[in-house]
């Protein structure tokens, strides 16, 4: 494999999630994929943890979408994937990702799989996943991949401080579909377990709603983080 896939992992204070997500990339770095950390500044270990299982650690401000598109400017691969630091990936899906950047698509997600237990939390996962095969949107949790120059002439992520995902999907959306893959990312439950699967899912949906009917994302974000105060 060649060198034409790059991992962006922006990450703050994520030194217990952190260390299972490198493991389960180690094989794909071996094989030649480039996997760089953005750090948003965190105070725990996270920088250490990872400064010798990836290629480049970097340090910038907080916020996903800037994170990311230090990220995307500093990558040298044909393919950019957009992986959160407290995603579990299989063998099976990481199989999945290289045969379809084999067709060379133009971008794609995963489905994905919340990592507690409990049935609502199945229910939880697979409507997030039938919601976006119905919409051709993804959110950041589902492994976002787009070619690089898509990503580029788009300008990448908005500087946005909430749904820079949805937007980033919006845009593409209106290129071309994205490819669907099913082997599932396991992303953490711990935002549903400690505010409650309820409470979590009414929140995430009236954001949705109210960015689609045009509240900017600076007054969604100060909502969501009222939103998930205990």
């Amino acid at each position: 494999m060649t060198r034409r896939l790059s991992v962006i992992i922006p990450a703050r204070n994520e030194a217990q999630a952190l260390p299972w997500l490198l493991a389960d990339l180690a094989a794909l770095r071996a094989d030649g994929a480039e996997l760089i950390l953005v750090d948003g500044g965190s105070s725990d270990a996270t920088c250490a943890l990872a400064a010798s299982r990836v290629d480049q650690l970097l340090s910038g401000s907080a916020g996903r979408a800037v994170q990311m598109n230090q990220g995307a400017a500093a990558a040298s691969g044909e393919y950019l994937w957009f992986v959160h630091a407290d995603t579990r990936v299989s063998a099976e899906s990481l199989r999945s990702l290289l045969d379809v950047l084999n067709e060379r698509p133009v971008w794609g997600r995963f489905d994905v799989r919340l990592a507690g237990a409990g049935l609502a939390l199945r229910v939880i996962g697979a409507m997030i996943n039938l919601r976006s095969r119905l919409t051709g949107i993804a959110s950041g949790d589902q492994g976002i991949f787009v070619r690089r120059e898509c990503f580029e002439a788009l300008g990448g992520y908005a500087a946005i401080p909430l749904m820079e995902d949805l937007q980033l999907c919006r845009r593409l959306k209106r290129q071309v579909r994205p490819r669907c893959l099913r082997p599932p990312l396991s992303t953490s439950s711990r935002r549903w377990e400690q505010q409650g699967v309820i409470r979590t899912v009414l929140l995430m949906w009236r954001l949705r709603l109210a960015y689609y009917w045009g509240v900017s994302p600076e007054r969604l974000a100060s909502q969501y983080r009222r939103g998930s105060q205990p």
